[in-house]
């Protein structure tokens, strides 16, 4: 068949067709028709492939296969076929604590590296859980406690190699919103902490419980844009609420939306700012800026921005003990007790009504946690060319935070800017974490009371440099520029955090992205496909403008399963497409539609809604004479339109493997038309 492409014009369109000016070699075979006698009839081929219809499958089987693919897709198993008992049980052991994997080839080599590495990070993370605890209401020495004992159970139990455990700014501050809701920490400090205790437990049962049962899949519904904004809006809310010891002011909001943050800062403006605070403050967040630019401009003296914070401390602690600012109103950090964590399993609440508050807020707490872990956790596997086990990495993140909330910590999880430091300081295995746990040991022991004349500007100072890279404001103009819902999401994340409180925004960003997914899944794309010319490939002729059209023939890709929350959208939109294409061919006195060629490849799935929105489809255009053909429909849609009897109303001559398959058997009739 010789195809020659013209263009024809009308005065509202350009649309490009192909006619069929000979055939200087037809296909051999008959023309047949279809079952209804109203069909048209379609050239059939004995060299033209037909779809292929699979076996019908065991209805256990079937399920048994998606149970899999939904729940173990990593065959986690597949190491514990054909091995001996006493190679299964060590497998078993390896697997829920990996350290008895990498532990075998420990050297001394990777030791040092680790060390390296654990003593970094223990200066970056001192001076940070200080700071943290006070963000979560607590006292310091929490935060002190909860980089020790988690530290080390995730070390025994955790796949990541370079994530450092600890107290992060967000979920601090998160933490110590939820909590202040329900209980205030001044009037009421033994139940706060109880609370905290509590939520902590349940934060860890969360983690440990999605990891157990393989659900791990449903953080992934938090869409990257979405985070990106909550973590944008959570690190300014932190910031402005640091504002009250970097400036030393001592009646200060307990909201944390940006109206009443600014408005507490300007009320205090005449009579309540410290001059001596701002300047501590001012002089060491120069300090500790000026040491990240750095290291950004030398990869070499990572350290600098590392042990940055702690040289802060020493210093600016020095200052204030000898030149006893704290007479001029330069707040402290006062008494820090000696000691490692006392047990804290009695004070957790089982019942009650702090129970479902606690419940409550260790849901929330852990599911942020979660998901910060586990993106750096592969972040960084990515860079070294590993693999976690996200389910695993969930249980041992759990097991952590439930012995660490009966260890008086509260909620831990993995630190970008620690891990980053880690990672640059050249750890090799989870070591590096049980190093910086030693080092915390060692202060809480011994050096606590040398905090005791830390300035809070200084703690202030330090969290302020350690949320401003949360704003990535690259990654919101590279969302804006690829996806402008997505760029909503995160909009509309960061603004809910800055405006109305952290919980809220939390909110907006999960509902968001479930409203994203709804979107896509209710409302699929489809296209209308042209022939690229002097080839058998049909493409969307949208991105494809050179793409050339059948006279007589519209083909219409479905880039999406077609269910129950979609099919009527997919029928409608199919003939809003025909009835659309009717009216520039009749503008343009070109031969009317009489095929309907549906690409299904897109198409992985298709239920029984679906198949009612084909049947009606095909009823409708069999009364405006217009035959509807497929083209290759998926193993389970094919294997459905036939369980259905859709595929003998149809008629098996009218589904073809490839579109070029069915234009071929739908150009003879047309040919002799044109």
């Amino acid at each position: 068949m010789l195809l020659q492409n013209h263009t024809f014009k009308s005065p509202t369109n350009h649309i490009q067709y192909i006619t069929m000016a000979s055939r200087a070699h037809p296909v051999d075979g008959d023309v047949s028709s279809a079952t209804d006698g109203g069909d048209l009839p379609i050239k059939s081929s004995p060299h033209r492939h037909k779809v292929g219809v699979p076996p019908k499958q065991n209805m256990f089987h079937d399920f048994m296969y998606t149970f899999k693919e939904t729940f173990f897709h990593d065959d986690p198993l597949r190491h514990f076929k054909d091995q001996p008992k006493s190679k299964q049980f060590m497998l078993g052991l390896q697997s829920v604590f990996p350290v008895f994997d990498w532990g075998r080839s420990y050297n001394l080599k990777k030791f040092r590296g680790d060390l390296i590495a654990g003593l970094t990070i223990a200066s970056l993370c001192i001076p940070q859980d200080i700071g943290y605890a006070k963000l979560a209401n607590l006292d310091p020495k929490y935060g002190l406690y909860s980089s020790f004992v988690p530290p080390l159970v995730y070390a025994c139990m955790g796949s990541s190699r370079d994530i450092a455990i600890g107290p992060v700014a967000v979920v601090s501050l998160l933490l110590g919103t939820l909590l202040r809701a329900e209980v205030d920490p001044v009037t009421n400090p033994d139940e706060y902490l109880r609370l905290a205790f509590t939520a902590t437990f349940f934060a860890g049962v969360t983690e440990a419980a999605l990891g157990f049962f393989r659900l791990g899949f449903l953080i992934d519904f938090l869409s990257h844009a979405a985070v990106v904004g909550f973590m944008g809006g959570a690190a300014i809310t932190i910031a402005l609420q640091q504002l009250k010891g970097f400036l030393g002011i001592k009646k200060f909001t307990k909201k944390t939306d940006i109206i009443h943050v600014l408005d507490s800062v300007f009320n205090a403006a005449h009579h309540g700012w410290n001059w001596q605070t701002i300047l501590i403050g001012a002089s060491f967040l120069t300090f500790l800026l000026t040491s990240k630019l750095i290291g950004k401009k030398n990869k070499k003296l990572f350290w600098v921005p590392a042990v940055a914070p702690l040289i802060s401390v020493i210093i600016s602690t020095f200052f204030v003990y000898i030149t006893r600012a704290d007479k001029q109103g330069v707040q402290i950090v006062k008494h820090l007790d000696k000691g490692i964590n006392p047990s804290s399993f009695d004070q957790i609440y089982f019942s009650g009504d702090n129970l479902a508050k606690g419940i409550r807020i260790g849901v929330v707490a852990g599911m942020v946690a979660l998901t910060e872990a586990v993106a750096i956790g592969r972040t960084f596997a990515a860079m070294k060319d590993y693999q976690i086990d996200g389910n695993k990495e969930m249980v041992a993140l759990g097991v952590m935070n439930v012995v660490g909330s009966m260890s008086s910590c509260y909620v831990a999880t993995g630190s970008f800017s620690r891990s980053a430091v880690n990672f640059m300081a050249g750890c090799q295995t989870a070591v590096s974490n049980i190093i910086m746990s030693i080092v915390v040991l060692l202060t809480l022991l011994f050096l606590t009371p040398l905090f005791k004349y830390t300035p809070n500007a200084i703690l202030a100072a330090i969290i302020i440099n350690a949320v401003i890279p949360l704003v990535d404001i690259q990654a919101a103009i590279l969302i804006f520029k690829v996806d402008k819902l997505d760029f909503i999401a995160c909009m509309g994340a960061f603004f809910g955090v800055i405006f109305v409180s952290v919980e809220i925004g939390l909110l907006i960003a999960v509902s968001i992205s479930f409203a994203k997914i709804l979107l896509q899944v209710t409302r699929p794309r489809t296209a209308v496909l042209g022939n690229i010319p002097r080839t058998s490939v049909y493409r969307n002729i949208q991105q494809y403008p050179e793409a050339t059209m059948v006279p007589g023939v519209l083909t219409i890709r479905v880039d999406s399963a077609i269910y129950f929350s979609n099919s009527n959208y997919v029928r409608e939109r199919i003939q809003r497409w025909l009835l659309e294409e009717e009216e520039k061919v009749k503008a343009a006195s070109l031969p009317r539609i009489q095929f309907l060629i549906i690409e299904m490849s897109p198409v992985t799935d298709i239920d029984t809604s679906g198949i009612h929105a084909l049947e009606d489809l095909y009823k409708s255009l069999q009364k405006r004479d217009i035959q509807l053909v497929l083209a290759n429909p998926g193993p389970l849609v094919i294997g459905k339109l036939h369980l259905s009897h859709f595929a003998d109303m149809l008629g098996h001559d009218h589904i073809f493997l490839t579109v070029a398959d069915a234009v071929e058997a739908c150009c003879p009739k047309l040919s002799d038309e044109v």
